[in-house]
């Protein structure tokens, strides 16, 4: 058989057949490490890991060229180089974006694309048609190049199913090398930039194919027992909510306001000389200012800020349960306090329809969600994503005043959003001086949306609301990426290592009504602990187990605040990317010092997950009758 092989190859056809695979192979592989090695920041930390990188391509590009020859021969061939192609220009505009790679639930989000017309635009580069060129290279060697336009070059579909069958050692060779430098590495699912560069970005892509079968098949099989895990861990982990703010605010209205990609470094700070939130930085003296409160969303962005503000839960690892879990039961902050006698509403000038928000809301127990079709917007008031914040503010206010008393209200601006761009007249401050064309039109927006909130606020004041209403202001997420960390560090005038990266991760958390006295807390914390703290205020005593956040006016606060992608900061050490450091000093200190930090974060992280993935909480009466009849057969026994 060898010797009826080494015959075959020695001939003419065979030759030029191999030569043309291995062509096409080689430019489509020299793409992807371009890509991989040139667009996407995967922090190659020594000269392993970069033969890793440039040899992860190999198995999906055998697999894709493989499946394409099965189904379709030449023709096949071309048209899975296309769509590998399209798959990673996909992933390298997601990523100048989000600095992250595509998932199966964010396709589900598709519909958000109409929305984002002008942050698409931004980040699509007239250079972009260089990552194509290879395409009609490779359409040449396939279809054009005489020599090899004879019957003889016609792919056959076992060639096909070999080149698929290599694949698959190949791919084991990959793993076992990765894992040379990362053991486990397919349980760190969390970490897609990890996970990118070790096993590459298409097979990445075929291994979140095999995870979201995992998922869906998680609440089809899903049962009340594992909800008992994480009731066991939040019952060991319940800290008691400060008594002494217990009910300060109790039957008072509750307006709390998402600020668009505002970051805690913008406070207190200027750019050529003048303040970037002039009027936010004399507001926060008024109230409870925590200068320690960190995001902790991830793909899903502002919607998983809102996940989190009402569960208590935190958001998903991939897509957004906003999209991927809408139909779920949940006991969501509107639906407690609507048993409370509060009416409940949500104000966003944007389409119903964006992060399924129409659906969401429904599940969360809204009472009325006003949309983009229930505010006047008209091409005068509106530029960029849409509305204007001053008159977003204008309205909402008028609404609020028509109001059933109690309420909850939660209102989310637009103006501060990606790609940071304003009318001329609205431009208070001249752009910033940085190598970041985005950062510089980021303090711009910035103080605009200062000068907005304070048209609202004072506005506010004056009405017969201010006195009957708590106002809780925060940001949803970050606004600028890691992406533009060298600008940051010229702005900042430091280097902006994974430690300051960490700490830009914070967002300002305001809160502002009789009885909170003014005062800036230190405490770290993070949105998942905004439920349970604006709960004690209103003096509701919350039945929901299910909440993974602690007031963040409690004097027994665990002081602990998790991140999406498995990093924590605590009262002393800050663990991020398996890398741990002294919270006040930013000083690298030994990775041990984090171990408990990181493996709290996983078992965290990890049963909300269940909970979520799982509809778990559709369980959580017949749970609590179980472990009620358990203390009474307990009792007896003693």
């Amino acid at each position: 058989m060898f010797s009826k092989f080494k015959t075959k190859m020695k001939e003419p056809a065979f030759k030029k057949k191999f030569m043309i695979y291995a062509a096409v192979m080689a430019i489509f592989w020299l793409k992807m490490s371009f890509i991989q090695g040139g667009i996407f920041t995967l922090n190659i930390e020594n000269a392993n890991e970069a033969a890793i990188l440039a040899f992860n391509p190999l198995s999906s590009i055998f697999l894709l060229f493989g499946v394409g020859i099965l189904l379709g021969g030449r023709r096949g061939l071309l048209g899975m180089y296309i769509i590998g192609s399209l798959l990673l220009y996909v992933n390298v505009l997601f990523y100048r974006e989000y600095h992250d790679f595509l998932t199966i639930p964010m396709l589900g989000q598709a519909a958000n694309l109409a929305g984002m017309g002008s942050s698409i635009t931004d980040i699509l580069s007239g250079t972009d048609i260089f990552l194509f060129i290879d395409v009609f290279i490779a359409a040449f060697l396939l279809f054009y190049l005489k020599p090899m336009r004879f019957k003889s070059f016609i792919p056959k579909r076992k060639e096909g199913l070999i080149l698929a069958v290599i694949a698959v050692p190949l791919f084991l060779v990959n793993l076992g090398w990765a894992q040379t430098e990362r053991t486990e590495l397919l349980e760190r699912a969390f970490d897609r930039n990890l996970l990118v560069k070790y096993i590459g970005v298409l097979n990445f892509h075929a291994y979140d194919i095999v995870l979201q079968g995992q998922t869906e098949a998680k609440k089809t099989f899903a049962d009340s027992n594992e909800l008992v895990p994480a009731l066991n861990y939040l019952n060991e982990k319940k800290t008691e909510p400060n008594s002494d703010m217990t009910g300060v605010a109790e039957g008072k209205n509750v307006i709390v306001l998402s600020l668009e990609s505002t970051q805690t470094f913008v406070v207190d700070n200027k750019v050529n000389g003048k303040e970037l939130t002039p009027y936010f930085n004399d507001l926060k003296e008024e109230g409870a200012y925590f200068s320690n409160f960190y995001h902790q969303v991830k793909q899903g962005r502002t919607s998983d800020s809102e996940f989190m503000l009402d569960n208590s839960l935190y958001g998903l690892n991939r897509g957004a349960a906003f999209f991927t879990h809408s139909g779920n039961e949940y006991e969501a902050t509107p639906e407690v306090l609507g048993e409370k006698g509060y009416t409940s509403s949500t104000m966003h000038a944007n389409d119903e329809t964006f992060w399924n928000r129409n659906v969401m809301y429904e599940s969360l127990g809204y009472d009325e969600y006003y949309s983009k079709k229930d505010y006047d917007v008209t091409e005068e008031k509106s530029f960029g994503w849409g509305y204007l914040d001053e008159y977003f503010f204008s309205d909402s206010l008028d609404k609020m005043k028509e109001m059933d008393q109690p309420f909850y209200n939660k209102m989310i601006t637009l103006t501060n959003h990606h790609p940071f761009t304003l009318p001329e007249d609205k431009k208070f401050i001249e752009e910033g001086n940085t190598s970041s064309e985005t950062l510089n039109r980021y303090f711009q927006t910035i103080r605009y949306q200062d000068e907005a909130l304070k048209q609202f606020v004072e506005d506010f004041k004056k009405s017969d609301l201010y006195d009957d209403t708590i106002l809780v202001i925060y940001g949803d997420h970050f606004g600028i990426s890691e992406n533009h960390q060298q600008a940051m560090g010229e702005y900042l005038d430091k280097d902006i290592n994974a430690y300051e990266q960490f700490q830009l991760q914070r967002v300002p958390l305001l809160m502002i009504g009789e009885g909170i006295e003014p005062q800036e807390h230190d405490t770290v914390g993070g949105q998942i602990d905004l439920r349970p703290t604006i709960m004690n205020l209103l003096g509701v005593k919350d039945e929901n187990p299910v909440q993974f956040g602690q007031d963040l006016f409690s004097k027994d606060r665990r002081e602990m605040m998790i991140t999406r992608d498995g990093g924590f900061a605590n009262e002393e050490y800050v663990g991020v990317n398996e890398s741990c450091f002294d919270r006040e000093s930013g000083e690298e200190v030994e990775a041990d010092a984090c171990a408990p930090g990181f493996k709290q974060a996983e078992e965290e992280l990890a049963l909300s997950d269940s909970i979520v993935y799982g509809d778990l909480l559709r369980y959580l009466d017949e749970t609590e009758m179980i472990e009620e009849k358990e203390k009474e057969s307990s009792q007896q026994n003693e």
